[in-house]
């Protein structure tokens, strides 16, 4: 029997600090290839180029965001158990959509995204909706391992600055998604490979860069909510821990 999926001390700190944990190969065997070969499938089959900036906006191959073949990814492989322990003891909600976001190879003219937060102040959104979430899980299903290559950049610790920046120089309905000194960043490389997993709170600033290989870049996104999220969404944004209980104990610990 399997052992059930957990997340050590070391990391559960690592993620208090830098907002990110990576596990690598997580994801393999039929649970990868099956989804792998869907979205090859979709890709040389139903991949429409008119529609390129809807997809990049808002989720290639969206015909197949309830397949089981892509569900599996989170929910087979360990993925949900891991989701779920970084919020003990409180509840995630059923995931039940997978996103799937392709970066185009050799340098395809492929909408960039600045820095940004997910679901807040969104091109597509009204200006005062919310579509946050509590984290998201990010999977590669294929792709090369160099930083040029369409790999996610993030912003290490940058959920503390936007934590600050939404409880004091943001209010809902206002346009700017990051302050300039986020938005000035290039990030991190998230450089890894086919199975390799990247957990990140929603309010680590990101954005993807050109994929300059020879191969697309191809990631399954999976949003974790609390199970009370959408209560909770609002204060969220200025309070990180708010729907982590654990976690808020260790970023806060009692003085008593």
């Amino acid at each position: 029997m399997l052992r059930p999926q957990t997340w050590s001390d070391d990391e559960r700190r690592r993620f208090l600090d830098d907002g990110v944990l990576i596990r690598r190969a997580l994801v393999h065997g039929e649970v990868l290839s099956r989804a792998r070969g869907l979205v090859s499938d979709w890709l040389a089959e139903a991949y429409d180029p008119a529609r390129l900036t809807a997809y990049t906006e808002r989720s290639f191959a969206p015909e197949l965001e309830e397949h089981p073949d892509l569900l599996a990814v989170y929910q087979c492989s360990g993925l949900a158990e891991l989701a779920g322990d970084l919020l003990r003891p409180a509840r995630t909600a059923p995931v039940t959509r997978a996103q799937i976001q392709i970066r185009l190879p050799h340098g395809a003219q492929q909408p960039v995204k600045r820095m940004h937060i997910d679901g807040v102040s969104c091109p597509h959104l009204e200006p005062r909706d919310l579509r946050t979430f509590t984290f998201i899980v990010g999977v590669v299903l294929d792709g090369s391992t160099t930083a040029d290559a369409g790999a996610l950049h993030y912003v290490p610790g940058g959920h503390h600055r936007m934590a600050r920046y939404f409880a004091t120089d943001w209010a809902l309905g206002q346009p700017a998604q990051t302050p300039d000194d986020i938005d000035a960043q290039d990030g991190t490389a998230f450089t890894a490979e086919p199975g390799d997993v990247v957990v990140m709170h929603h309010l680590v600033p990101h954005r993807v860069g050109i994929n300059t290989s020879s191969i697309p870049r191809v990631m399954a996104y999976f949003r974790v909510h609390h199970a009370q999220h959408t209560d909770l969404a609002l204060r969220a944004l200025s309070d990180p821990w708010l729907e982590y209980p654990a976690l808020a104990d260790l970023a806060h610990p009692s003085t008593a």
